[in-house]
Protein backbone atom coordinates (compact mmCIF):
# COMPACT_ATOMS: atom_id res chain seq x y z
CA UNK A 1 0.00 0.00 0.00
CA UNK A 2 2.76 2.37 0.75
CA UNK A 3 4.67 2.49 -2.67
CA UNK A 4 0.90 1.74 -4.42
CA UNK A 5 0.17 5.53 -2.64
CA UNK A 6 3.17 7.00 -3.28
CA UNK A 7 2.49 6.36 -6.88
CA UNK A 8 -0.94 7.59 -7.06
CA UNK A 9 0.26 10.52 -5.06
CA UNK A 10 3.61 11.51 -7.29
CA UNK A 11 0.95 11.44 -10.52
CA UNK A 12 -1.60 13.23 -9.24
CA UNK A 13 0.77 15.53 -8.05
CA UNK A 14 2.78 15.47 -11.42
CA UNK A 15 -0.77 16.33 -12.89
CA UNK A 16 -1.77 18.94 -10.93
CA UNK A 17 1.56 21.00 -10.83
CA UNK A 18 0.45 21.16 -14.87
CA UNK A 19 -3.06 22.57 -13.91
CA UNK A 20 -2.34 25.10 -11.57
CA UNK A 21 0.42 26.43 -13.22
CA UNK A 22 -1.67 27.43 -15.73
CA UNK A 23 -4.33 28.76 -13.16
CA UNK A 24 -1.13 30.80 -12.30
CA UNK A 25 0.17 32.26 -15.04
CA UNK A 26 -3.20 33.36 -16.23
CA UNK A 27 -3.93 35.16 -13.09
CA UNK A 28 -0.48 37.27 -12.99
CA UNK A 29 0.57 37.53 -16.93
CA UNK A 30 -1.57 35.63 -19.60
CA UNK A 31 -3.99 38.65 -19.97
CA UNK A 32 -1.52 41.38 -21.20
CA UNK A 33 0.43 38.79 -23.55
CA UNK A 34 -2.23 37.34 -25.13
CA UNK A 35 -5.44 39.47 -25.17
CA UNK A 36 -3.52 43.10 -24.83
CA UNK A 37 -6.03 45.14 -26.85
CA UNK A 38 -8.21 44.29 -23.96
CA UNK A 39 -8.55 46.55 -20.91
CA UNK A 40 -6.74 45.20 -18.13
CA UNK A 41 -10.08 44.02 -16.25
CA UNK A 42 -10.99 42.12 -19.61
CA UNK A 43 -7.84 40.71 -20.08
CA UNK A 44 -8.09 39.52 -16.86
CA UNK A 45 -11.24 37.58 -17.82
CA UNK A 46 -9.94 36.57 -20.78
CA UNK A 47 -7.11 34.82 -19.28
CA UNK A 48 -9.99 33.22 -16.68
CA UNK A 49 -11.86 32.28 -19.69
CA UNK A 50 -9.19 29.75 -20.97
CA UNK A 51 -8.37 28.84 -17.41
CA UNK A 52 -12.10 27.92 -17.52
CA UNK A 53 -11.61 25.33 -20.46
CA UNK A 54 -9.80 23.10 -18.67
CA UNK A 55 -12.64 22.34 -16.32
CA UNK A 56 -15.04 22.02 -19.31
CA UNK A 57 -12.76 19.45 -20.54
CA UNK A 58 -12.62 17.76 -17.42
CA UNK A 59 -15.76 15.46 -17.23
CA UNK A 60 -15.22 14.60 -21.27
CA UNK A 61 -11.76 13.02 -20.35
CA UNK A 62 -13.47 11.84 -16.90
CA UNK A 63 -16.02 10.03 -19.32
CA UNK A 64 -13.23 9.09 -22.19
CA UNK A 65 -10.98 7.66 -19.55
CA UNK A 66 -13.61 6.45 -17.19
CA UNK A 67 -14.66 4.12 -20.03
CA UNK A 68 -10.99 2.97 -20.49
CA UNK A 69 -10.87 2.03 -17.03
CA UNK A 70 -14.15 0.68 -16.68
CA UNK A 71 -13.51 -1.68 -20.05
CA UNK A 72 -9.28 -2.27 -19.81
CA UNK A 73 -8.34 -1.70 -16.14
CA UNK A 74 -7.36 1.38 -13.90
CA UNK A 75 -3.67 1.03 -14.63
CA UNK A 76 -3.70 2.28 -18.66
CA UNK A 77 -5.65 5.29 -17.68
CA UNK A 78 -2.85 6.20 -15.08
CA UNK A 79 -0.37 6.29 -18.04
CA UNK A 80 -2.08 7.63 -20.52
CA UNK A 81 -3.99 10.21 -18.83
CA UNK A 82 -0.39 11.62 -17.35
CA UNK A 83 1.22 11.75 -20.54
CA UNK A 84 -1.15 13.45 -22.72
CA UNK A 85 -1.26 16.61 -19.99
CA UNK A 86 2.65 16.36 -19.67
CA UNK A 87 3.32 17.35 -23.49
CA UNK A 88 -0.11 20.02 -23.43
CA UNK A 89 1.42 21.76 -20.35
CA UNK A 90 4.85 21.50 -21.84
CA UNK A 91 3.80 22.85 -25.26
CA UNK A 92 1.89 26.07 -23.54
CA UNK A 93 5.32 26.78 -22.31
CA UNK A 94 6.29 27.43 -26.09
CA UNK A 95 3.61 29.39 -27.44
CA UNK A 96 4.42 32.63 -29.19
CA UNK A 97 2.22 35.73 -27.44
CA UNK A 98 0.00 37.73 -29.46
CA UNK A 99 2.66 40.37 -30.82
CA UNK A 100 3.97 37.19 -32.52
CA UNK A 101 1.45 35.25 -34.19
CA UNK A 102 -1.97 37.18 -33.48
CA UNK A 103 -4.78 35.81 -32.73
CA UNK A 104 -3.31 32.02 -33.26
CA UNK A 105 -2.09 32.36 -29.63
CA UNK A 106 -5.06 32.63 -27.84
CA UNK A 107 -6.35 30.19 -30.31
CA UNK A 108 -3.19 27.55 -29.54
CA UNK A 109 -3.74 28.28 -25.70
CA UNK A 110 -7.36 27.06 -25.41
CA UNK A 111 -6.43 23.70 -27.10
CA UNK A 112 -3.74 23.16 -24.86
CA UNK A 113 -6.00 23.77 -22.14
CA UNK A 114 -8.70 21.88 -23.25
CA UNK A 115 -5.97 18.84 -23.59
CA UNK A 116 -5.15 20.03 -20.65
CA UNK A 117 -8.46 19.38 -18.67
CA UNK A 118 -9.12 16.37 -20.45
CA UNK A 119 -5.95 14.05 -19.44
CA UNK A 120 -6.83 15.66 -16.02
CA UNK A 121 -10.31 14.18 -15.98
CA UNK A 122 -9.24 10.71 -16.67
CA UNK A 123 -5.91 10.83 -13.81
CA UNK A 124 -7.97 11.39 -10.59
CA UNK A 125 -10.50 8.47 -11.57
CA UNK A 126 -7.41 6.14 -12.01
CA UNK A 127 -5.05 6.91 -9.21
CA UNK A 128 -8.47 6.36 -6.22
CA UNK A 129 -9.33 3.53 -7.72
CA UNK A 130 -5.79 2.34 -7.75
CA UNK A 131 -5.71 2.75 -3.54
CA UNK A 132 -9.21 2.47 -2.79
CA UNK A 133 -9.43 -1.20 -4.60
CA UNK A 134 -6.22 -2.21 -2.95
CA UNK A 135 -6.97 -1.10 0.73
CA UNK A 136 -7.98 -2.59 3.48
CA UNK A 137 -11.37 -1.55 3.48
CA UNK A 138 -11.34 -0.02 7.71
CA UNK A 139 -7.95 2.18 6.15
CA UNK A 140 -9.58 3.27 2.69
CA UNK A 141 -9.86 6.71 3.70
CA UNK A 142 -6.78 7.02 4.90
CA UNK A 143 -5.32 5.59 1.76
CA UNK A 144 -7.45 7.32 -0.93
CA UNK A 145 -6.10 10.61 0.86
CA UNK A 146 -3.07 10.18 -0.57
CA UNK A 147 -4.05 10.82 -3.94
CA UNK A 148 -5.87 13.75 -2.64
CA UNK A 149 -3.01 14.95 -0.96
CA UNK A 150 -1.02 15.05 -4.39
CA UNK A 151 -3.11 17.98 -5.65
CA UNK A 152 -1.74 20.16 -2.64
CA UNK A 153 1.61 18.74 -3.60
CA UNK A 154 1.16 20.29 -7.48
CA UNK A 155 0.03 23.54 -6.15
CA UNK A 156 3.07 24.27 -3.57
CA UNK A 157 5.14 22.64 -6.42
CA UNK A 158 3.77 25.09 -9.02
CA UNK A 159 3.47 28.37 -7.00
CA UNK A 160 6.64 26.97 -5.39
CA UNK A 161 8.59 27.64 -8.52
CA UNK A 162 6.88 30.78 -9.60
CA UNK A 163 7.05 32.45 -6.60
CA UNK A 164 11.02 31.68 -6.96
CA UNK A 165 11.61 33.09 -9.76
CA UNK A 166 9.04 36.09 -8.90
CA UNK A 167 11.35 36.63 -6.75
CA UNK A 168 14.88 36.48 -8.57
CA UNK A 169 13.66 37.81 -12.19
CA UNK A 170 13.16 41.51 -12.77
CA UNK A 171 9.29 42.23 -14.37
CA UNK A 172 10.63 42.14 -17.61
CA UNK A 173 12.32 38.84 -17.40
CA UNK A 174 9.28 37.82 -15.83
CA UNK A 175 7.05 38.79 -18.21
CA UNK A 176 9.53 37.55 -21.30
CA UNK A 177 10.12 34.19 -20.22
CA UNK A 178 9.97 33.72 -16.81
CA UNK A 179 6.85 32.49 -16.40
CA UNK A 180 7.33 29.69 -19.15
CA UNK A 181 9.57 27.87 -17.07
CA UNK A 182 7.50 26.23 -14.52
CA UNK A 183 5.57 24.87 -18.18
CA UNK A 184 9.29 23.42 -19.48
CA UNK A 185 9.57 21.89 -16.29
CA UNK A 186 6.57 19.47 -16.16
CA UNK A 187 8.73 17.83 -18.93
CA UNK A 188 11.01 16.38 -16.39
CA UNK A 189 8.13 15.74 -13.64
CA UNK A 190 6.00 13.35 -16.25
CA UNK A 191 8.90 11.54 -16.89
CA UNK A 192 9.74 10.92 -13.71
CA UNK A 193 5.71 10.58 -13.11
CA UNK A 194 5.56 7.81 -15.65
CA UNK A 195 9.05 5.94 -14.08
CA UNK A 196 6.79 5.81 -10.90
CA UNK A 197 3.81 4.48 -12.25
CA UNK A 198 5.88 1.49 -14.54
CA UNK A 199 5.32 -1.33 -12.04
CA UNK A 200 1.58 -0.67 -10.73
CA UNK A 201 -0.21 -3.80 -10.67
CA UNK A 202 -3.93 -4.22 -11.63
CA UNK A 203 -6.54 -3.93 -8.99
CA UNK A 204 -7.80 -6.82 -7.41
CA UNK A 205 -11.49 -5.81 -8.05
CA UNK A 206 -10.96 -4.92 -12.00
CA UNK A 207 -9.37 -8.63 -12.27
CA UNK A 208 -12.17 -10.07 -10.60
CA UNK A 209 -14.57 -8.30 -12.98
CA UNK A 210 -12.11 -9.15 -16.11
CA UNK A 211 -11.91 -12.54 -15.20
CA UNK A 212 -16.51 -12.89 -14.21
CA UNK A 213 -16.93 -11.29 -17.44
CA UNK A 214 -19.09 -8.59 -15.28
CA UNK A 215 -17.41 -5.63 -17.12
CA UNK A 216 -19.79 -2.66 -18.00
CA UNK A 217 -19.86 -2.69 -21.91
CA UNK A 218 -20.98 1.13 -21.92
CA UNK A 219 -19.97 2.59 -18.73
CA UNK A 220 -20.99 6.02 -19.29
CA UNK A 221 -24.50 4.60 -20.06
CA UNK A 222 -24.83 2.62 -17.48
CA UNK A 223 -24.18 5.42 -15.12
CA UNK A 224 -26.49 8.26 -16.79
CA UNK A 225 -29.52 6.03 -17.30
CA UNK A 226 -29.27 4.39 -13.83
CA UNK A 227 -27.41 6.75 -11.81
CA UNK A 228 -27.58 10.42 -12.95
CA UNK A 229 -29.66 11.89 -10.16
CA UNK A 230 -26.36 10.44 -7.80
CA UNK A 231 -23.99 11.78 -10.61
CA UNK A 232 -25.56 15.34 -10.48
CA UNK A 233 -25.63 15.29 -6.12
CA UNK A 234 -22.37 14.36 -6.45
CA UNK A 235 -21.33 17.37 -8.76
CA UNK A 236 -23.31 19.38 -6.77
CA UNK A 237 -22.01 18.56 -3.77
CA UNK A 238 -18.25 18.78 -4.49
CA UNK A 239 -19.13 22.80 -6.44
CA UNK A 240 -18.53 24.55 -3.39
CA UNK A 241 -14.62 22.87 -2.57
CA UNK A 242 -13.62 23.51 -6.43
CA UNK A 243 -15.12 27.19 -5.83
CA UNK A 244 -14.03 28.03 -2.69
CA UNK A 245 -9.90 26.89 -3.64
CA UNK A 246 -9.56 28.48 -6.84
CA UNK A 247 -11.31 31.61 -5.26
CA UNK A 248 -8.53 31.66 -2.63
CA UNK A 249 -5.48 29.99 -5.16
CA UNK A 250 -6.44 32.29 -8.46
CA UNK A 251 -8.80 34.98 -8.55
CA UNK A 252 -7.87 35.63 -5.11
CA UNK A 253 -3.92 36.00 -6.25
CA UNK A 254 -5.18 38.98 -9.13
CA UNK A 255 -7.20 40.84 -6.96
CA UNK A 256 -4.40 40.83 -4.27
CA UNK A 257 -2.14 42.21 -6.72
CA UNK A 258 -3.92 44.01 -9.42
CA UNK A 259 -6.73 45.54 -6.62
CA UNK A 260 -5.11 45.67 -3.09
CA UNK A 261 -1.68 46.44 -4.57
CA UNK A 262 0.22 43.44 -2.58
CA UNK A 263 2.54 42.52 -3.90
CA UNK A 264 3.28 39.39 -6.04
CA UNK A 265 5.79 37.50 -3.99
CA UNK A 266 4.09 38.37 -0.83
CA UNK A 267 1.07 37.41 -2.26
CA UNK A 268 2.07 33.77 -3.29
CA UNK A 269 3.86 33.22 -0.08
CA UNK A 270 0.64 33.95 1.81
CA UNK A 271 -1.38 31.07 -0.55
CA UNK A 272 1.22 28.94 -0.11
CA UNK A 273 1.14 28.69 3.59
CA UNK A 274 -2.39 28.53 3.19
CA UNK A 275 -1.76 25.11 0.76
CA UNK A 276 0.61 23.73 2.65
CA UNK A 277 -1.31 23.54 5.76
CA UNK A 278 -4.07 21.98 4.06
CA UNK A 279 -1.79 19.36 2.78
CA UNK A 280 -0.87 18.12 6.09
CA UNK A 281 -4.27 18.78 7.51
CA UNK A 282 -6.17 15.76 4.78
CA UNK A 283 -4.65 12.32 6.11
CA UNK A 284 -5.59 13.31 9.66
CA UNK A 285 -9.30 14.16 8.37
CA UNK A 286 -9.54 11.24 6.29
CA UNK A 287 -8.42 8.85 9.14
CA UNK A 288 -11.62 10.72 11.34
CA UNK A 289 -13.60 10.18 8.05
CA UNK A 290 -12.71 6.19 8.84
CA UNK A 291 -13.90 6.19 12.18
CA UNK A 292 -16.61 8.57 11.85
CA UNK A 293 -17.64 8.63 8.33
CA UNK A 294 -17.08 10.32 4.94
CA UNK A 295 -20.68 12.19 5.03
CA UNK A 296 -20.39 13.94 8.50
CA UNK A 297 -16.83 15.75 7.46
CA UNK A 298 -18.75 16.84 4.93
CA UNK A 299 -21.07 18.44 5.82
CA UNK A 300 -19.01 20.08 8.63
CA UNK A 301 -16.93 21.07 5.74
CA UNK A 302 -19.23 22.74 3.70
CA UNK A 303 -20.99 24.52 6.73
CA UNK A 304 -17.50 26.03 7.84
CA UNK A 305 -16.89 27.33 4.21
CA UNK A 306 -20.60 29.11 4.42
CA UNK A 307 -19.56 30.20 7.38
CA UNK A 308 -15.95 32.05 6.83
CA UNK A 309 -16.59 33.35 3.58
CA UNK A 310 -17.42 36.69 5.08
CA UNK A 311 -14.76 36.93 7.43
CA UNK A 312 -12.43 35.75 4.59
CA UNK A 313 -13.36 38.79 2.25
CA UNK A 314 -12.80 40.81 5.49
CA UNK A 315 -9.48 39.63 6.05
CA UNK A 316 -8.52 39.93 2.41
CA UNK A 317 -9.95 44.05 2.26
CA UNK A 318 -6.91 44.95 4.37
CA UNK A 319 -4.44 43.84 2.46
CA UNK A 320 -2.24 42.89 5.26
CA UNK A 321 -0.19 39.70 4.73
CA UNK A 322 -1.01 38.26 8.04
CA UNK A 323 -4.72 38.36 7.72
CA UNK A 324 -4.79 37.71 3.91
CA UNK A 325 -2.83 34.41 5.05
CA UNK A 326 -5.10 33.78 7.97
CA UNK A 327 -8.36 34.08 6.00
CA UNK A 328 -6.85 31.51 3.05
CA UNK A 329 -5.82 28.87 5.97
CA UNK A 330 -9.17 29.13 7.23
CA UNK A 331 -10.46 28.89 4.27
CA UNK A 332 -8.43 25.82 2.82
CA UNK A 333 -9.33 24.16 6.15
CA UNK A 334 -12.59 24.15 5.80
CA UNK A 335 -12.54 22.61 1.82
CA UNK A 336 -9.88 20.20 3.01
CA UNK A 337 -12.36 18.56 5.08
CA UNK A 338 -14.27 17.82 2.06
CA UNK A 339 -11.28 16.75 0.23
CA UNK A 340 -9.94 14.49 2.50
CA UNK A 341 -12.59 12.13 2.40
CA UNK A 342 -14.15 12.12 -1.31
CA UNK A 343 -11.25 9.97 -2.48
CA UNK A 344 -12.93 7.36 -0.70
CA UNK A 345 -16.27 8.40 -0.88
CA UNK A 346 -17.15 8.64 -4.43
CA UNK A 347 -16.13 5.36 -5.32
CA UNK A 348 -18.05 3.97 -2.39
CA UNK A 349 -20.68 5.41 -4.19
CA UNK A 350 -20.42 2.78 -7.01
CA UNK A 351 -20.48 -0.58 -8.30
CA UNK A 352 -16.91 -1.88 -9.32
CA UNK A 353 -18.27 -2.52 -12.95
CA UNK A 354 -18.82 1.43 -13.27
CA UNK A 355 -17.12 3.16 -10.71
CA UNK A 356 -13.72 5.02 -12.55
CA UNK A 357 -16.78 6.18 -14.86
CA UNK A 358 -19.03 7.39 -12.35
CA UNK A 359 -16.56 8.65 -9.64
CA UNK A 360 -14.57 10.20 -12.01
CA UNK A 361 -17.57 12.50 -13.81
CA UNK A 362 -19.18 13.48 -10.78
CA UNK A 363 -15.70 14.26 -9.61
CA UNK A 364 -15.32 16.79 -12.53
CA UNK A 365 -18.87 17.99 -12.96
CA UNK A 366 -18.30 19.58 -9.95
CA UNK A 367 -15.32 21.16 -11.48
CA UNK A 368 -17.53 22.60 -13.74
CA UNK A 369 -19.95 23.96 -11.45
CA UNK A 370 -17.57 25.53 -9.43
CA UNK A 371 -13.88 25.60 -10.13
CA UNK A 372 -14.69 27.27 -14.52
CA UNK A 373 -16.89 29.88 -13.41
CA UNK A 374 -15.46 30.96 -9.99
CA UNK A 375 -12.71 33.57 -11.04
CA UNK A 376 -14.44 34.62 -13.97
CA UNK A 377 -17.37 35.58 -11.69
CA UNK A 378 -15.46 36.60 -8.64
CA UNK A 379 -13.64 38.86 -11.07
CA UNK A 380 -17.06 40.40 -12.32
CA UNK A 381 -18.38 40.73 -8.74
CA UNK A 382 -15.05 42.45 -7.25
CA UNK A 383 -13.86 45.07 -9.87
CA UNK A 384 -13.06 47.37 -7.08
CA UNK A 385 -10.73 47.46 -3.63
CA UNK A 386 -11.15 47.04 -0.13
CA UNK A 387 -13.57 43.52 0.77
CA UNK A 388 -15.28 42.00 -1.79
CA UNK A 389 -18.45 41.52 -0.28
CA UNK A 390 -19.71 39.87 -3.69
CA UNK A 391 -17.46 37.43 -3.89
CA UNK A 392 -17.97 36.20 -0.47
CA UNK A 393 -22.44 35.95 -0.74
CA UNK A 394 -21.35 34.26 -4.06
CA UNK A 395 -19.23 31.25 -2.68
CA UNK A 396 -21.39 30.98 0.56
CA UNK A 397 -24.66 31.01 -1.49
CA UNK A 398 -22.31 27.65 -3.40
CA UNK A 399 -21.41 26.20 -0.09
CA UNK A 400 -24.96 26.04 1.11
CA UNK A 401 -25.99 24.07 -2.63
CA UNK A 402 -23.17 21.94 -1.81
CA UNK A 403 -24.52 21.21 1.80
CA UNK A 404 -27.90 20.42 0.71
CA UNK A 405 -26.24 17.93 -1.97
CA UNK A 406 -24.42 15.97 0.58
CA UNK A 407 -27.06 15.86 3.14
CA UNK A 408 -29.22 13.80 0.44
CA UNK A 409 -26.14 11.39 -0.48
CA UNK A 410 -25.59 8.14 1.84
CA UNK A 411 -22.84 7.31 3.98
CA UNK A 412 -20.46 4.39 2.75
CA UNK A 413 -17.87 4.23 5.22
CA UNK A 414 -17.49 0.41 5.18
CA UNK A 415 -18.86 -2.52 8.44
CA UNK A 416 -17.60 -5.12 7.15
CA UNK A 417 -16.58 -7.33 4.44
CA UNK A 418 -13.70 -6.34 1.72
CA UNK A 419 -14.07 -3.89 -0.73
CA UNK A 420 -16.66 -1.74 -1.50
CA UNK A 421 -19.45 -4.80 -2.36
CA UNK A 422 -21.66 -6.88 0.08
CA UNK A 423 -21.69 -6.48 4.02
CA UNK A 424 -20.67 -3.11 3.78
CA UNK A 425 -22.49 0.59 3.52
CA UNK A 426 -20.84 0.95 0.46
CA UNK A 427 -22.64 -2.12 -1.01
CA UNK A 428 -25.71 -0.74 0.38
CA UNK A 429 -25.42 2.85 -1.15
CA UNK A 430 -24.51 1.72 -4.55
CA UNK A 431 -27.76 -0.77 -4.59
CA UNK A 432 -29.83 1.37 -3.29
CA UNK A 433 -28.68 4.65 -5.36
CA UNK A 434 -31.68 6.50 -6.81
CA UNK A 435 -32.23 6.27 -10.62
Amino acid sequence: MPRLASAALAGTAIEFYDFFVYGTAAALVLGPLYFPSFSPLAGTLAAFGTFAVGFLARPLGSALFGHVGDRYGRRPVLLASLLLTGVATVAVGFVPTYASIGLAAPVLLLVLRFLQGLGLGGEWGGAVLVTVEHAPPERRGLWASFPQIGPSVGFLLANGLVLALSALLTEAQFASWGWRVPFWAAGLLVLAGLWLRRSITETPQFRELAETGSRAEAPLAEVLRGHWRLLLLTGGALASAYSVFYGVSTWSLAYGTEHLGVDRTTMLACILLAVAVMTVWTPVAAVLGDRWGRRPLCLAGCAACALWMVPYAALLGTASPPAVAAGAVLALLSIGTVLSVIGAYLPELYAPRIRCTGAAVGYNLGGVLGGALTPIVATALADGSGPPWGVAAYLAGIAVVSLACFALLPETRPTAGPGGGAGTKAGAAEATAPA
